[in-house]
């Protein structure tokens, strides 16, 4: 995965680093933050003080997480987050291609005279650090990190909580290796992984099966209330209002997922959710197959993605918003259509 060369690069900047910071997106996943725990930990071992900014909101179902008292949130903690990226002298960047996914850190994030890295997976990277490291085939960074601490780092760092952090963030970035993750090679660093006696069954359940009883509630309610079925168009489609959320007191990971819940009615192929923010109307995309979910996000929502899951914006109503995905599914019909 890394060039001989740059690995040799990045192992200066890390021998040479006193502080380093890993940042990753705004609305972090089970990728995202697991990805980030993992590398902390490990330069953790070799003695160098790493700490993780989140620009957001932790997901509850990821609180549980080994070495999560790395982590700061930027938007509760700025004066500590801001200190932390001002004092690193290396500055890792994972999941996530431009410096707009990371919101009100950009501003100090370009300030910085640090070196930084770049670890992403997902297409058209902006050049914003001074190594970029892309594998847009991938189906997680978990994979990615796991990868570069076996070839960047010199000595075996691996143990059963940064396995741990790692397992969690595959696992969740495939949908429990349900897409993205059709190659040997996936499996072949699961495996590896296990060596390590991570608890499996346990991570699953801390994941998957700890949701609270408003977001169960929730969940029922986009499916008997809000999806919408266009069978013609093999798409499905599930809204949530500012309002509706309130209603069964939404904290944030709670809609986690749900853009993945229409698959199970038959024959559907697109899926999307359409979630109401302050500001815009916050759309998530998903496909099975060659459809590409990622040029839908970019060409009608300012986002992008991968080819099977993207997301984007929308600054219209949420009723604008509907009515014009509506409208869209004519124009990609022949690429919904049955093989």
């Amino acid at each position: 995965m890394v060039e001989e060369g740059v690995a040799r690069t990045i192992q200066g900047w890390i021998e040479s680093a006193n502080r380093v910071a890993v940042l990753t997106h705004t609305n972090p996943d089970g990728d995202a933050i697991g990805s980030s725990l993992a590398l902390a930990l490990a330069l953790g071992k070799m003695g160098i003080d790493a700490q993780v900014v989140i620009p957001d909101g932790l997901p509850d179902f990821l609180r549980w997480l080994p070495g999560i008292e790395r982590s700061i949130t930027f938007a509760y903690k700025r004066d500590q987050a801001v200190e932390i990226i001002e004092g690193a002298d290396l500055i890792f960047c994972l999941d996530f291609n431009d410096p707009k996914r990371v919101n009100g850190v950009e501003e100090f994030l370009h300030k910085s005279t640090a070196k930084k890295v770049l670890i992403d997976h997902h297409e058209d990277p902006v050049q914003f650090t001074d190594i970029v490291i892309s594998e847009t085939w991938r189906g997680s960074v978990g994979e990615m990190i796991y990868l570069f601490l076996k070839e960047v780092f010199e000595r075996e760092l691996m143990d059963k909580e940064i396995a741990t952090c790692l397992y969690v963030a595959i696992m969740t970035d495939t949908g429990n290796f349900n897409y993205a993750s059709s190659y040997p090679e996936i499996f072949h660093i699961v495996g590896d992984l296990m060596k390590y006696d991570i608890e499996k069954d346990r991570i699953y359940s801390n994941v998957y099966d700890a949701f609270s009883e408003d977001r169960m509630r929730l969940q029922g309610y986009c499916m008997q209330k809000k999806m919408v079925v266009l069978p013609e168009y093999h798409t499905a489609y599930i809204s949530l209002s500012d309002e509706e959320l309130k209603k069964f007191n939404h904290r944030k990971g709670d809609t986690e997922g749900f853009v993945n819940i229409p698959f199970s009615v038959k024959g559907v192929r697109f899926t999307a959710l359409f979630v109401e923010k302050k500001d815009r109307i916050k759309a998530s995309f998903r496909s099975r197959g060659q459809f590409p979910a990622n040029l839908v996000a970019s060409e009608h929502y300012h986002g992008g993605g991968h080819i099977n899951a993207a997301g984007g914006d929308s600054f219209k109503t949420m009723e604008e918003t509907l009515a014009g995905f509506e409208s869209l599914l004519p124009g990609y019909s022949k690429l919904l259509g049955n093989d």
